[in-house]
């Protein structure tokens, strides 16, 4: 299993955009589209803590939100670190 996955909708914008940073980045992810299966929607949601927006992003096993928190990491330099197995830190 790849350390981030990515709950995302086919016509989402956010969830491209999720894509293409860490396709960019070369992260490996798992992409759980929840655009018609409303079982692992609501996996997603109870993972995300009732969030209902996509996409929803977990590094690690650990929830982060959204492209707005992906790409905070990312300018923050610890997209990368995701390669070398280290885990994201708190958002401030």
């Amino acid at each position: 299993m790849a350390p981030v996955t990515l709950y995302t909708k086919t016509y989402c914008g956010f969830s491209k955009q999720a894509k293409a940073l860490l396709s960019e980045k070369g992260v490996d992810y798992d992409d759980i589209d929840v655009t018609e299966d409303e079982a692992r929607f609501a996996e997603m949601q109870e993972r995300a803590g009732g969030a209902a927006t996509v996409p929803q992003i977990f590094i690690r096993g650990r929830h982060i939100g959204g492209f707005s928190e992906l790409a905070e990491l990312d300018e923050r330099g610890e997209l990368e670190s995701l390669q070398d197995g280290e885990s994201p830190a708190a958002s401030p």
